[in-house]
């Protein structure tokens, strides 16, 4: 198995996860497998109970993990289907202390070093063994991404730990690419070295030597800078990237490849012999085809986390796909269509806004009620079909979808834009988490669910539904999920 390290330096938000989901995606389009890992070092055991507000949405994989969003990334980039065994360290700390309760350690003192160092090392090569591309046996290159910033308190143990895998796993199976800022000052226009420089010199301080050098910049590094960088932070000029400002992330990649990335990380971890050259053929056209994309089609999107648009990243990005796979297979369209989303905050449609904040109010109502608009609702709370408004609601002119919270609502028998004609033909028919004591729940609260524990307790996931029935039920008209 061979190991690629993402890491990050100077802020946060650089877009390792981007660089490491096309490092990924190079990789596999030299023939070679990949797979991919992300260590948060925050406490959390998992993303699940983490407001969006904080860190964009939840991902929710196949079988239920509840992960960062770069997961997400990560699966759309490889079309790959991972598994919650990504790292946090509340996970890792919780598996140590469950080992010391046990008596494991046979009396001895636990501590970060040896014993967290240990099982973040055993986590890393159990999850890179995990086989995700629907074949059998383990891929040939893992991708790790690293979360945070160097020097970062929290990052510590994972530190020390990836240097002690990196010795462990020997030269040419482990290869580290930091991903740091090089910004230009508008006053000199000079692209400066020095956060670059600071960054690599605090890597290095904590036993890592990076590789590679993927610069974010907003525009591409000149040579000087580049033979500058490459003195002081003993880097190859060959193996210095840039990964400047480009229309949209599916650029990248083939920023990349122009930039002979592969050939530096296939040297480094000694599989040139092995590898073919990268074919982006289908990648590249799809990118163009996205570039084209310019006649503007409104998207109405009503939210709890509206004022963070990394909270719905997941759907925003099903808009970009589905825009660009329309105009690849249906080659009749005469228009080439983008999505433009209308953000609406769910508050400012209940009836409460409309006293105190008419013109708000108003102002919401309006973004869905525009003729010849696609609506998308995401998050909305019951008002949409018990509020004064709901006469004029967006539900009578444009296509509707529903999810999370709103997916209770049409279920409502007492709602005047029931979806559900089957729930419509029960009295009283509602939903358990709005009525407890409702004679026909259609909504009901798991077996499994805790109305105590918020974290871990939903039936999540790619899972088989299977409805039962005396055989004599009517068609049903059900709602989209």
């Amino acid at each position: 198995m061979k190991y690629v390290l993402v890491t990050g330096g100077v802020v946060s938000g650089l877009g390792k996860g981007v660089t490491a989901s096309s490092i990924g995606l190079l990789l596999k389009s030299c023939g070679l497998r990949v797979t991919s890992i992300k260590i948060d070092p925050y406490l959390n055991t998992d993303a699940g109970t983490m407001s969006p507000f904080e860190h964009g949405e939840v991902f929710v994989l196949d079988d239920g993990g509840e992960v960062d969003l770069d997961l997400g990334n990560y699966e759309r980039f490889l079309d790959i289907t991972l598994t919650r065994d990504n790292i946090t360290t509340g996970k890792i700390y919780q598996s140590v202390l469950e080992k010391e309760r046990k008596g494991e350690y046979l009396g001895k003192t636990v501590q970060v070093v040896p014993h967290i160092t240990d099982a973040i090392q055993e986590w890393i090569e159990r999850a890179a063994m995990i086989p995700v591309d629907g074949k059998e046996g383990h891929a040939d290159v893992c991708v790790i991404e690293l979360g945070g910033t160097i020097g970062d308190i929290e990052s510590m143990p994972f530190i020390e730990a990836l240097g002690q895998f990196s010795y462990g796993v020997g030269p040419g199976n482990f290869l580290l690419v930091h991903v740091s800022l090089v910004p230009v000052l508008n006053v000199v226009g000079e692209q400066k070295t020095k956060p670059t420089q600071h960054s690599v010199r605090g890597l290095r301080g904590l036993g890592l030597t990076p590789n590679i050098l993927a610069c974010r910049s907003t525009k591409a590094l000149d040579d000087n800078v580049k033979e500058k960088l490459s003195q002081f932070c003993h880097v190859p000029a060959e193996n210095i990237v840039t990964l400047y400002d480009v229309p949209n992330i599916w650029h990248i990649p083939i920023l990349l490849r122009d930039q002979k990335a592969h050939e530096a990380i296939l040297k480094g971890l000694n599989l040139l012999g092995t590898s073919r050259e990268p074919d982006l053929t289908e990648w590249t056209t799809r990118t163009k085809v996205y570039d084209m994309l310019h006649v503007p089609v409104k998207i109405a999107m009503v939210g709890k986390y509206v004022g963070l648009k990394d909270s719905y990243l997941s759907v925003l990005k099903s808009f970009s796909t589905a825009k660009v796979e329309a105009r690849l297979f249906c080659t009749h369209l005469s228009t080439i269509e983008r999505s433009v989303v209308e953000w609406v905050e769910a508050s400012h449609l209940e009836d409460i806004t409309a006293e105190e904040e008419p013109e708000t109010f108003k102002a919401a109502w309006n973004h869905l009620k525009v003729s010849n608009y696609r609506a998308l609702m995401v998050l909305v709370p019951e008002v949409l079909v018990t509020g004064s408004a709901r006469e004029d609601s967006c539900c009578k002119v444009c296509p509707l979808k529903a999810m999370f919270l709103f997916w209770h609502l049409p279920w409502n028998a007492d709602s005047n834009h029931r979806i559900c004609t089957f729930c419509s033909r029960l009295h009283n028919a509602n939903s358990e988490e709005f009525d407890p004591k409702t004679p026909n729940p259609c909504i009901i609260f798991m077996p499994e669910g805790s109305k105590t524990h918020m974290g871990g307790t939903m039936r999540l996931g790619n899972k088989e539904d299977l409805c039962e029935g005396n055989g004599q039920e009517e068609d049903r008209e059900l709602p989209s999920i």
